[in-house]
């Protein structure tokens, strides 16, 4: 019989989210800010994308948590999207998403511009983002609006990598942004491969169960993948390959069933 999660849903506390948010959307500026002109022309690592449309895609990602709170606020109906959902969610609309980029990329101006406007957007947005119990009409259905800033900090942790990588400038990363980003993406393993044979740790932010199998009840899991959170995110959304993370010894994994690779990415 099919094993099910009986994981206890995380919460993210409201105020250190919206600080990780507004340190992190504040690093990228300051990266952008220092390109040089002819860097936004560079590949930026994602398909058909340079780096002005990887900054594009940025600033529009902040900006669509004002879009959202802006729209009606849904009537309270199902049960709304949670974290889990949403990151398996975003791969079966990488296409609209990659229209909607390339169309911002078209209507952006100065680079720069564009990511003031979309950082300094987000102060007023705070106590509508952080209202218990808010709904916003996120685009698989309703979502409370905590969760989507949850989201926010994925998108922001995800593209500084890329944008560090892409031009060579370092791009400071926030702890608890970090922190964050692992646990949303951990829980997302757990709910793609539910199960109790795998420990997956990520030190010191997140530990999770999943892959169908024996349980184990007590001591040292049999089976046990770990790794640094910058590797785990990489693993997580398909910048890094399972073979190659294992090849460079940038993850430790024992145990017969300890193969991640069938159930990643977790996320595109």
């Amino acid at each position: 019989m099919p094993q099910t999660s009986r994981r206890r849903v995380r919460t993210y506390d409201p105020d250190r989210t919206w600080s990780a948010l507004l340190a992190q959307a504040g690093h990228v500026r300051d990266a952008v800010e220092e390109l040089a002109p002819e860097a936004y022309a560079g590949e930026s690592g994602l398909p058909g994308w340079d780096v002005r449309t990887l900054v594009a895609h940025i600033a529009r990602q902040v900006n669509l948590l004002g879009v959202l709170l802006a729209e009606p606020e849904p009537v309270p109906g199902g049960k709304p999207t949670g974290l889990d959902e949403w990151t398996q969610a975003t791969g079966p609309i990488a296409d609209q998403l990659d229209a909607s980029t390339r169309a911002a990329e078209q209507a952006m101006g100065d680079p720069v511009a564009a990511i003031d406007a979309a950082v300094d957007g987000l102060g007023p947005l705070r106590a509508q983002a952080l209202r218990p119990g808010r709904l916003i009409p996120e685009p698989f259905g309703g979502m409370r609006a905590l969760d989507f800033t949850v989201t926010r900090l994925v998108e922001l942790v995800v593209h500084s990598d890329d944008l560090a990588r892409a031009t060579g400038r370092e791009v400071a990363f926030d702890r608890q942004a970090v922190a964050a980003v692992a646990r949303v993406l951990a829980d997302g393993l757990a709910a793609k491969a539910p199960g109790n044979a795998v420990e997956v740790r990520v030190p010191p932010y997140a530990a999770v169960q999943c892959v169908e199998g024996p349980r184990h009840t007590r001591g040292t899991p049999p089976n046990v993948v770990e790794t640094d959170p910058l590797t785990w995110i990489r693993l997580a959304t398909g910048r890094t390959g399972w073979a190659e993370a294992l090849a460079a010894a940038a993850v430790a994994a024992s145990g017969e069933r300890a193969d991640l690779g069938p159930y990643l990415p977790v996320m595109r």
